[in-house]
């Protein structure tokens, strides 16, 4: 595998145990004046047989009365080669005879064969071809075959940077490669390459200086270690090429930036060695060109303790799973598909980046989400839910969106491991319920990305095709790797039309850029050389996955961390463990840009300042965002009342007790009861709606007026089960309520019988039956609050 420049990146040796390379297109001057002056000297002026070598083999042959010399041309050389080749895949049990030029025998019916051979294959290809095919087929001792994988094995440099020296010594070894292996036999070797080099200056190939000095350079001492800077990627690769020929050689040209993918396994293995005293083994990076797809860096897990710079992810020192492919593995994604809700429904016209969602205490079908804190806000503006990561709110969200919906957004977006149905994912599909890969979740980012740069009119780059398909590991405009299941994304599937518009990508990577960075990265904002990043983390259920994204116009970064077996470690999450190696990821980058906005698909629309949805009739307030076009179908904000007090604007009243010609009327922002018990909490600013006059509190509840208390918990027709403990004592439930007046009083009944009274902080411990019970909260104003629930007997909780 050749990087972006055509440096190797890697290379995995065939199925039947030989180095080779793909074939030369042309031999490299040295080794072909070499190779011409050792094996045939009048190579350009014969037709492919040799009269004069042929006089000469017969005179010696007579004369000794045993084959000293066969005449043979390389032009035969390569038929004996092809024959040979043949030959050895035809019967897999002759494995001693490859690499060996005495393969077919010495015989004159053998000879006669060749002969007639190299005479075809000289009138249908050129000389320059032939020596090419030499170079290319010819054994150099061991299991390396051809020029190319001999110049890397003996010399660690491709065939056309050989010295002098070194395109002698390889131009000797096809002559007896069985006895002329470099790691014994040296001085015999070295005596043939200085003999080649002399016959070389005397022919006027070279000059006296410069065979002295390469008679000096020493011969190799073992074979050398090929380049390993992306070895996961190199089998990768192997593993999607076609295997219908197991002794062929491929080359490919990738879209990997060699240097930065050295840079990107130096800075895994500093994380390594961080991490491996926390019980953290393995790591894995995927740098992408955002505007094409290709990847530019693949490191798909961190490399062994002690290798050589560039040596790409090997095995960890001490750890087992170092040879798993992190990139193409299916990990729990964590909260990395938050975004994509988020830019659905802003998109569907479902949400405004500032419209509230609740964030309460939460229960739908016996699901429980938490926050990763475990506090609630109340409610929370849809960008800074997304920002801080909040599962309750994702959850309640999804559920208003639709799982189904949902399942199939994703799999539109490029999402490939989705294997089971919908329901079975559930309302836990946008926690981590799913699991998903480096590689599909890092063209999915890509693609919101490109769509914001679709209509910006901003971006230079010619190469750049807007929509969501999957990473590309050749250069843009060159035809996808071949592909078979189940990695077909390494072929490019552009979609038919993109799930999400230019608008709702701009604005969820706006949101993402909000995310506070860990340790001194939080102050970013506060340095010039900062750059802007939008991004977001992951973390696993049992801290098993720490995950890292990030976006700019110019690149997306994905960093996977973790323990190859699943084994979980506690703290290990995304914003501890991944975010550093992220921004360490980007400081290594080329400087990068902040995405332009998209005014054409934008629109300027008016919200209510407390709500942040569309400003309903009496908003106070009105400020102005940029939305999607679909924005304008969001619903209005249901928050707002209109409050009447008395004159002194101290007390609510109504019809019945105050003149409403002396009232005076507010519009007045009022949450839920439960949703206002949190968000007054972390909300100093928020001004709960006036008490009652005394006189007035008479038949509130003809009036229709707002609830002042909730219940938290039990839901409606919920469903309990009460477990014993393991002292064998029954456990107890703890009911909670919430009330808009932080002084009140609420009376507690079950059953009709009295419970007990709570003040302030409105939760209390009781002990129910099996079966179904009628539950009533009476507040000290007299509102009254009804639920039934159901305590499940213990067979019926299994």
């Amino acid at each position: 595998a050749l990087d972006r420049g055509g440096g190797m990146l890697g290379a995995k040796i065939a199925a039947d145990g030989q180095w080779r390379f793909p074939p030369l297109e042309a031999c490299p001057p040295r080794y072909a004046a070499a190779a011409i002056a050792f094996e045939d000297r009048r190579f350009f002026h014969h037709p492919g047989v040799d009269p004069f070598a042929v006089a000469r083999a017969i005179r010696l042959n007579l004369r000794s009365g045993k084959v000293l010399s066969g005449a043979s041309t390389l032009t035969m050389q390569v038929i004996r080669i092809s024959r040979d080749s043949r030959d050895s895949r035809d019967s897999r049990d002759s494995r001693e005879r490859r690499g060996s030029r005495e393969s077919h025998g010495r015989t004159w019916l053998e000879k006669i064969t060749e002969t007639f051979l190299a005479l075809r294959l000289e009138l249908r290809y050129g000389k320059q071809d032939i020596l090419a095919l030499y170079a290319s087929h010819a054994p150099f001792g061991g299991n390396v075959v051809g020029l190319e994988a001999a110049a890397w094995r003996y010399f660690g440099r491709p065939a056309d940077r050989l010295s002098w020296g070194e395109a002698a010594l390889l131009a000797v070894l096809p002559n007896s490669p069985s006895l002329m292996h470099p790691g014994r036999n040296r001085e015999p070797l070295r005596r043939k390459r200085d003999r080649l080099l002399v016959r070389l200056w005397r022919q006027g190939g070279i000059d006296s200086v410069t065979c002295a000095l390469a008679r000096l350079e020493p011969l190799p001492e073992k074979p050398v270690a090929l380049p390993r800077i992306a070895s996961h990627l190199v089998e990768r690769l192997a593993r999607e090429l076609p295997q219908d020929n197991p002794g062929r050689a491929a080359i490919v040209h990738t879209s990997i930036d060699g240097r930065l993918q050295a840079q990107v396994g130096e800075i895994l293995l500093r994380r390594q060695r961080e991490l491996d005293g926390q019980g953290i083994r393995n790591g894995a990076v995927l740098v992408l060109r955002a505007s094409t797809g290709e990847v530019a860096a693949y490191a798909g897990n961190m490399r062994a303790t002690g290798e050589a710079a560039g040596a790409g992810s090997g095995a960890v020192s001490g750890d087992q799973g170092a040879e798993v492919d992190i990139i193409a593995s299916r990990r729990s994604t964590g909260s990395l598909l938050k975004p994509f809700l988020y830019a659905s429904m802003l998109e569907a016209g479902e949400l405004l980046p500032g419209t509230l969602v609740a964030d309460v205490p939460t229960q739908i079908a016996g699901y429980a989400p938490e926050n990763f804190d475990r506090a609630f806000e109340g409610a929370v503006p849809a960008r800074l839910a997304l920002a801080r990561s909040l599962n309750v709110p994702a959850v309640r969200m999804l559920k208003g969106y639709g799982v189904e919906r949902f399942y199939r957004t994703l799999q539109d977006l490029g999402l490939t491991t989705l294997n089971r149905p919908a329901a079975d994912y559930g309302l836990t599909l946008v926690l981590g319920g799913a699991e998903g890969t480096l590689w599909d979740l890092c063209g999915m980012y890509a693609g919101l990305a490109r769509e914001s740069l679709r209509y910006s009119g901003t971006d230079p780059r010619a190469e750049f095709r807007p929509g969501f398909f999957p990473p590309r590991l050749t250069r843009f405009g060159l035809p996808s790797l071949p592909s078979t299941p189940p990695a077909a994304s390494i072929a490019t599937r552009p979609l038919a039309a993109s799930p999400i518009g230019p608008a709702s990508a701009w604005l969820t990577l706006q949101a993402m850029a909000e995310v506070s960075r860990p340790d001194v990265q939080k102050y970013w904002r506060d340095f010039a050389s900062s750059r802007w990043v939008a991004w977001k983390t992951g973390t696993s259920f049992g801290f098993r996955d720490a995950w890292a994204v990030g976006v700019t116009p110019e690149y997306v970064v994905g960093v996977w961390v973790g323990n190859a077996s699943g084994q979980g470690r506690p703290g290990m999450t995304g914003i501890q463990v991944a975010a550093p190696l992220l921004f360490d990821v980007y400081n290594a980058l080329p400087p990068t840009t902040e995405f332009p906005m998209p005014m054409a698909s934008l629109k300027r629309m008016a919200v209510c300042a407390s709500s942040g949805m569309r400003p309903g009739p009496i908003c106070p307030v009105i400020d102005s965002v940029w939305a999607p076009q679909s924005g304008l179908r969001t619903l209005a904000c249901p928050y707002h009342r209109m409050v009447h007090v008395d004159p002194t604007e101290r007390f609510q009243v109504h019809d019945g007790c105050q003149s409403v010609s002396t009232m005076v009327h507010r519009a007045w922002f009022i949450l839920p009861p439960t949703q206002e018990w949190y968000y007054r909490q972390r909300h100093s600013d928020y001004l709960p709606s006036p008490d009652w006059r005394k006189d007035c509190e008479a038949g509130l509840a003809a009036l229709g007026q707002p609830r002042a208390m909730d219940l938290i918990y039990p839901k409606p027709m919920a469903s309990l089960y009460i477990p014993t403990d393991l002292n064998a004592e029954k456990s107890r439930a703890i009911f909670e309520a919430v009330h808009r007046n932080p002084g009140a009083t609420i009376y507690w009944h079950l059953d009709q019988s009295y419970l007990g009274e709570t003040r302030e902080f409105h939760k209390l411990t009781v002990n129910p039956s099996p079966g179904r019970h009628a539950l009533l909260l009476v507040d000290d104003k007299g509102e009254r609050l009804e639920r039934t629930f159901e305590v499940l007997a213990k067979e019926s909780g299994l």
